[in-house]
């Protein structure tokens, strides 16, 4: 016998059978078709309900023993809980398994109320298999974790996520970066980062112009050094060799790259070996690239004092320094190589200039500088102490010490400023050039612009722009300012907020941060004067020399004026005094070009 809706192989089993026969009941005759035979067995005289329990935990345990041994899977088959069913005959054959869809349907029950039959919900029976399965994985599981599965796996693993594999793999460093009024700024740097890529970081930090002229300074406060680093050099590496007591510095060298421009002014005929046997015709650009080319062999020579070890005395010795490094005769100007010793290596060793002045190492002349070995943190015995007759000599034995050791690499990093730069679109403002070619005094009197070739004429031009600004501060007086202060009292004190002015310093400040930003043609200040409590003074460097120029006040129709050159032009301020002599050389030995400026981090 077949039960509706169940394979015939599940009636095979014994304990099965004994279910069935137990809890067959009767039903009528008509059901009777294929699949529902009558059983010689029935117990006819039974009239108890079906045990549904009893018959699902029977049909559970039927299933998990033929499961064992036949490992098949079996779909669920729905079980009526209130049919009448009948055991199979004794002389039947053998059932074999046939498809749900090849099963013959059960005729259709009557319609009468007596003849209908009861009907239960389907009962599904899960399949052994799947439950294994999901018990496997639950003990697998463990019990710590939840159960529900994480969407993004490699971000729980360094390796694979892009954010905690970055957060471990980046090597950053934090350095600390001082202005000139001793305020500090730190800074997180990577291991890898250069020197002028710290600079634009700072420059943008503190919203400062950005003119290729900023630069890292290497100071060592107790051996009384600093230096410019180069831009190409690698900040972290520079901040290993440097003490606990060092420090870097943040300001403006106009001088880094300036004998690229203008590099007779460095190197002097008499300082250069091979200018001397060419009588001086050797042009600029061949001048640079013999010390840029490394298959040439240019020499600087010349008198230095050099400082003796352990003592505070100075020797006068003949120098020369090569591509092998820095060496001294030991018999007068001989260049013999018997004669020759050499006292520096180029490349493990860097050139610093001395801060601390000519007494605290009884130097002969105020132009020391220092070469000191890569290695050497704070021993003074390893320092190379010497001191140049001349500020000329010493910005010629320091630069071309630069030029040597470094070679091709100081003309790409004065380059790739210019690299850089983006071209300049059509509907972008033209930047105003602040060149020696680009500011010339201009005649606007005509209905065209020409420019002013004749000196006189230009002295002239000034004098009448002058008396323009002065009737423009008489209009203002006569109509009213605007502002709270009165014009005089205004014009007396706008100069405060302007880079260039640095108040009441001395005479020796001046010079120094002069000297620090590099000694080059228009570099200048203004301060206050110390003579005069209503006078400024004009701190100006020209041909590596600095001079001073006072600007004395003067009264002229009850206000107040500015003249540099003894009432021949007159300001009404100090600001349109600068912006005069920027375009203007008049009485100075060169225009006003580079403001000398300390930025505050």
């Amino acid at each position: 016998m077949a039960l509706a809706g169940c394979p015939d192989y599940f009636l095979l089993q014994s304990n099965f059978q004994e279910t069935v026969d137990r809890t067959s009941s009767r039903r009528p005759d008509n059901l009777n078709g294929q699949g529902f035979q009558l059983s010689a067995h029935r117990n006819s005289d039974h009239q108890d309900d079906v045990d549904l329990e009893a018959l699902v935990n029977d049909m559970n345990s039927s299933l998990e023993s033929l499961y064992s041994s036949c490992n098949t899977h079996t779909e669920t088959a729905p079980l009526l809980h209130n049919s009448h069913v009948h055991t199979p005959h004794h002389g039947h054959a053998p059932h074999r398994c046939v498809p749900r869809s090849q099963r013959p349907t059960p005729p259709i029950p009557p319609s009468c109320p007596q003849e209908r039959l009861c009907r239960s919900q389907p009962v599904h029976i899960n399949a052994f298999r799947r439950l294994q399965e999901e018990q496997q994985q639950q003990q697998c599981r463990p019990s710590s974790l939840p159960a529900v599965i994480n969407p993004f796996p490699e971000l729980c693993t360094p390796t694979g996520s892009p954010i905690l594999s970055l957060i471990h793999t980046t090597d950053n460093h934090i350095i600390k970066v001082y202005s000139e009024d001793g305020a500090g700024k730190v800074v997180e740097v990577p291991a890898d980062m250069r020197a002028r890529d710290v600079c634009q970081l700072l420059v943008y930090k503190s919203h400062c112009l950005d003119d290729n002229s900023w630069s890292l300074v290497e100071h060592h406060p107790l051996l009384g050094l600093e230096r410019c680093l180069e831009d190409h050099e690698l900040v972290v590496q520079v901040q290993a060799s440097m003490t606990s007591d060092s420090k870097f510095l943040f300001r403006k060298n106009y001088a880094k790259y300036e004998f690229f421009r203008n590099p007779l002014n460095f190197f002097p005929e008499q300082m250069v070996a091979w200018c001397q046997v060419s009588n001086g015709s050797i042009p600029q650009s061949q001048l640079l690239q013999n010390f840029l080319n490394s298959s040439s062999c240019p020499e600087v020579q010349g008198f230095l004092y050099l400082k003796e070890s352990g003592r505070k005395s100075w020797k006068r010795l003949s120098m020369f320094l090569r591509r092998s490094g820095l060496y001294y005769s030991t018999k007068g100007s001989s260049k013999e190589p018997r004669h020759l010793q050499l006292l520096s290596d180029l490349e493990d060793s860097s050139v610093f200039t001395v801060t601390t002045g000519r007494k605290l190492h009884n130097a002969p002349t105020d132009y020391q500088f220092c070469i000191k070995p890569s290695k050497v943190r704070s021993e003074c015995k390893e320092l190379r102490m010497l001191c140049a007759e001349d500020e000329q000599s010493r910005t010629c034995w320091m630069t071309a010490f630069r030029l040597l050791k470094y070679g091709i690499l100081l003309y790409q990093n004065y380059k790739s400023p210019q690299q850089r730069k983006s071209p300049v679109s059509h509907f972008s403002t033209p930047v105003r050039s602040v060149s020696e070619n680009s500011l010339v005094a201009m005649d606007f009197s005509g209905r065209t612009g020409r420019v002013i070739e004749n000196p006189l004429e230009a002295q002239s031009a000034a004098v009448e722009e002058g008396q323009t600004w002065r009737k423009r501060g008489h209009r203002m007086n006569a109509l009213g300012s605007p502002s709270l202060l009165h014009p005089s009292s205004l014009s007396s004190v706008i100069h405060r907020t302007q880079l260039w002015f640095h108040g009441r310093i001395i005479r020796e400040e001046s010079h120094k941060m002069i000297m620090q930003q590099g000694q080059v043609d228009g570099l200048f200040l203004l301060r206050d004067s110390q003579s005069n409590p209503k006078a400024f003074v004009l701190t100006l460097c020209h041909h590596q020399k600095i001079r001073h120029f006072q600007i004395l006040p003067c009264q002229e129709e009850g206000q107040m004026l500015f003249s540099l050159d003894d009432g021949s032009t007159k300001f009404t301020d100090l600001i349109h005094l600068v912006e005069f002599y920027q375009l203007n050389r008049g009485v100075l030995p060169c225009k006003l070009k580079h403001p000398c400026t300390a930025v505050a981090l």
